[in-house]
């Protein structure tokens, strides 16, 4: 069924992981628990405050998991969540199109 009369299915998903920076962060992290810095390494086209802004939205959309550990310094981690594994198959999907359409 691709009528949006009661929201679009595609707009709502594109809503939580669209955008430049989220799809990277995903594929990122299905790949392995990171740090922020380590994040900032594998995209360094990203700022501060946007891989910030990103990671807080997709915390508050239960895709990632943020964990603080009682260190001095704090270390912080970034992990895909139970529910933000389920985008698996459309990551890996994007990411083969995505090579597809670089190699054309």
């Amino acid at each position: 069924d691709y009528e949006c009369n009661n929201g679009c299915p595609v707009e709502a998903s594109l809503e939580v992981i669209g955008g430049k920076w989220k799809g990277a962060i995903l594929y990122h992290l299905l790949a392995q628990t990171m740090r922020f810095n380590e994040l900032r390494r594998v995209m360094p086209d990203i700022t501060q405050r946007m891989l910030t802004k990103q990671l807080r939205e997709l915390e508050a959309n239960k895709l990632v998991l943020r964990t603080v550990y009682g260190e001095v310094p704090p270390r912080v981690e970034y992990s895909m969540t139970e529910y933000g594994q389920t985008l698996t198959p459309v990551i890996e999907a994007l990411h083969a199109w995505g090579r597809q359409h670089l190699d054309k």
